[in-house]
C-alpha cells in the first residue's frame, strides 16, 4: 500500500476551473472519501490521481513516486467504477483475472490470485457465471476482484454504491468495510452519500465549488464543522438553521416570533446587532436541556424506536426537525416546548464561518 500525496492541484475544462489548488496528504492504510454536491469536482480530482485527466497545474505523488506525467497504466493504481465495466461474454473468474492475463502473468498465479480474491468477496459458487446472471451487488464484488488480483498500492472506488438499491448498499458498505480491514489498503473513495462518508471512512475531504472546504475524520467533521456548509452536509438528517442578532446577551430570532436564546457564557465574539446562524442537530432537539422554543408539531415520521418530528417555531417561515426516542404519543397540531442544551449550539458568522 502507499501513501497519496497531492499539492497545488488545479484542473480547468474548457476555462471553468473544476479543482482549485487542492492539497492533502492520505496516509497509508487509510480509508479516504471525497465527498460534497453534483459539481463539486470530487470525481474529476479522483480521474486526475488515476490518471485518466492531465493536471494544469500542480503535483501528484504516490507511494513518494511523482506520478503527475505518468500514464495511467503506470501509476500502479487499481479503479472500480460506478458502472462495473465488466465483460458480458466472459465468466466471472474470466473477469477477475483479466488484467493478470493481458500482464501475461504465469496461470498458476493468475488462478491462486483469482481463488483468493473470490474467497475474499465470497464469489466462489459464481466464478463460472456470466454477469448478466448475478445481482447488481454481486457483479460490483466481481469489479472489485478484479482490483483486488492486481494487489495495487491505491485502490480508486468512484461513487461504487449508487447503481444499487438501498439494501444492497447497507450490504456493500460492510463488505468494502470489511474489505479495507482485511487488506489494510489505502482507499480513496468518492461518492455524495455522506452516510457512505460517514460510516466508511477513517478521513473525508469535503469539496465545495472544486476547493477542500474541510477535512477530517468523520467524528471531528460531524463535532467540530467550520463552516455552515459542512455542518449542513455532514450529518442525517440535516442541522437546522436559525437566524439572530446579538442583543443584550441574547441571541433574538428573526424568524420565530420575538422568542430568543441566551448566550452561551462568556458569550460570543460579536459586536451588539451582529448577525449570527445558530445550529442545532436534530439529535440534540427535545425534552431535555436548559433552552427551549415553542413549536407546533406538523409531521411525525415514525421509524420504530425513534420518530423523526417535523415543527415550526411560532412566526417562522422553516421547519425544525427533531430525532425522538419513542415519540409515538406526538401527533401534528400539538404545541410542544423543544428542549436543548445550550452547550449543544453552534454558531457562524454571516460569510457562513464558524465561531469559535
Amino acid at each position: 500500500m502507499a501513501q497519496l500525496r497531492i499539492e497545488n492541484l488545479t484542473k480547468r475544462f474548457s476555462g471553468q476551473i473544476v479543482t482549485r489548488d487542492v492539497s492533502l496528504v492520505v496516509d497509508d492504510g487509510a480509508f479516504c472519501v471525497f465527498v460534497g454536491p453534483s459539481g463539486c469536482g470530487k470525481s474529476t480530482l479522483l480521474r486526475l490521481i488515476a490518471g485518466l485527466e492531465s493536471a494544469d497545474s500542480g503535483r501528484i505523488f504516490v507511494d513518494g513516486r511523482d506520478v503527475t506525467d505518468a500514464p495511467a497504466y503506470d501509476r500502479d493504481l487499481a479503479m472500480v467504477f460506478q458502472t462495473y465495466a465488466l465483460y458480458p461474454h466472459m465468466s466471472v473468474r474470466d473477469n477477475i483475472a483479466f488484467a493478470l492475463r493481458t500482464a501475461k502473468r504465469p496461470e498458476p498465479e493468475v488462478a491462486a490470485k483469482v481463488a483468493e480474491a473470490a474467497r475474499i468477496l465470497q464469489l466462489e459458487p459464481w466464478l463460472d457465471r456470466k454477469p448478466a446472471t448475478l445481482s447488481g451487488g454481486q457483479r460490483q464484488r466481481v469489479a472489485i476482484g478484479r482490483a483486488i488480483v492486481k494487489a495495487p498500492k491505491l485502490f480508486l472506488f468512484d461513487e461504487p454504491l449508487s447503481n444499487l438499491d438501498a439494501d444492497l448498499r447497507v450490504h456493500m458498505r460492510v463488505e468494502i468495510a470489511r474489505l479495507h480491514k482485511n487488506l489494510g489498503a489505502t482507499i480513496i473513495y468518492v461518492t455524495h452519500d455522506q452516510v457512505e462518508a460517514m460510516t466508511l471512512a477513517t478521513k473525508i475531504v469535503v469539496l465545495r465549488d472544486g476547493r477542500i472546504e474541510q477535512m477530517g475524520s468523520p467524528l471531528q467533521l460531524y463535532d467540530d464543522p467550520d463552516t455552515v456548509f459542512v455542518a449542513g452536509f455532514i450529518g442525517s438528517p440535516k442541522m437546522n438553521f436559525l437566524t439572530a442578532r446579538l442583543q443584550g446577551g441574547y441571541l433574538m430570532l428573526s424568524e420565530c416570533d420575538g422568542q430568543k436564546i441566551r448566550c452561551p457564557e462568556p458569550g460570543l465574539a460579536l459586536a451588539e446587532g451582529a448577525g449570527v446562524t445558530v445550529g442545532l442537530r436534530p439529535q440534540v432537539l427535545g425534552r431535555t436541556g436548559d433552552q427551549s422554543l415553542e413549536v407546533t408539531v406538523e409531521i411525525v415520521e415514525h421509524f420504530g424506536s425513534d420518530s423523526l418530528v417535523h415543527a415550526r417555531p411560532a412566526g417562522s417561515a422553516r421547519l425544525l426537525t427533531a430525532l425522538v426516542d419513542n415519540g409515538r404519543e406526538l401527533a401534528p397540531g400539538q404545541k410542544l416546548e423543544a428542549r436543548f442544551r445550550t452547550e449543544d449550539l453552534l454558531f457562524f458568522d454571516q460569510a457562513g464561518q464558524r465561531i469559535r
